[in-house]
């Protein structure tokens, strides 16, 4: 099974006003990419909408959820068709004020796959921008409310230890977390954790550190194929607007339901 995390591949048409706006030949190309991903399960940020997004996935191949936010731009995930999922509630928790008026943040929206008698709870975030690598204790911009969030990620994780569940946690973190991080090791001190993207650079923006990530636990964990990290590179700074993140990919391989 191909896990896929594409941020910001497309944007609500009118707040806030300083966002691409893209035409129907910037959305053709994206659906090219789209295309070539073959992934079952899509994780998605600043979506407008279900009918733009469909324009990528189209509703023959993939269900397409949003986040209940009353917002212009939502967190969103594609599930391919044949694939049971259920809808948990949005986790609002990480849907903090915000002290700009343009940049409401958004809840994570969270949602349960079941493939035969396994599941797998899956979680897509895009936490708030700024604090990339600053101490978490910094009291100035951005890094007091990503430690607010994080504190509403320990929540969520604590429920899962609870529940002995299988999950997944994809999506913008605006954090170059490392294995050392202070706040991954926050999240880690509540339950074991595989970071995804330890270890690696992304080759998005000619070389950078990862800011998306993909965060496995519990027996997750055991399902990932290893070697399997993929980052499709997409063209930045071209004549098109596109996505100025790239798609980081794994494969999970799933148990099977054995018959007698």
């Amino acid at each position: 099974m191909d896990w896929l995390l594409d941020s910001q591949t497309q944007h609500a048409p009118f707040i806030p006003t300083d966002i691409p706006h893209r035409a129907t030949d910037d959305l053709a190309a994206l659906a090219t990419y789209a295309t070539r991903l073959h992934s079952d399960l899509i994780g998605l940020q600043e979506v407008g909408d279900t009918a733009t997004l469909a324009h990528l996935f189209p509703l023959q191949d993939y269900q397409l959820f949003l986040s209940d936010d009353n917002i212009p731009q939502h967190t969103a995930i594609a599930v391919r068709q044949g694939l049971v999922v259920q809808r948990n509630p949005d986790v609002t928790a990480l849907a903090l004020s915000s002290t700009g008026p343009h940049h409401p943040l958004r809840s994570g929206l969270d949602m349960t796959l079941r493939v035969d008698d396994t599941t797998l709870r899956v979680l897509v975030i895009h936490l708030k921008t700024g604090c990339w690598d600053n101490p978490p204790s910094e009291k100035h911009h951005a890094c007091p409310i990503l430690v607010q969030q994080f504190h509403a990620l320990q929540n969520w994780l604590a429920d899962r230890a609870k529940t002995g569940e299988a999950f997944a946690i994809i999506g913008d973190f605006n954090r170059r977390m490392t294995r050392t991080d202070p706040l991954f090791l926050s999240l880690n001190q509540i339950t074991p954790l595989d970071l995804v993207t330890a270890g690696h650079a992304s080759p998005c923006l000619n070389g950078s550190y990862f800011i998306d990530h993909i965060l496995l636990g519990g027996a997750a964990e055991k399902w990932k194929d290893p070697g399997s990290l993929r980052i499709m590179t997409i063209p930045q700074n071209g004549a098109q607007t596109l996505s100025d993140h790239c798609p980081v990919s794994i494969t999970l391989r799933l148990p099977q339901k054995h018959t007698p």
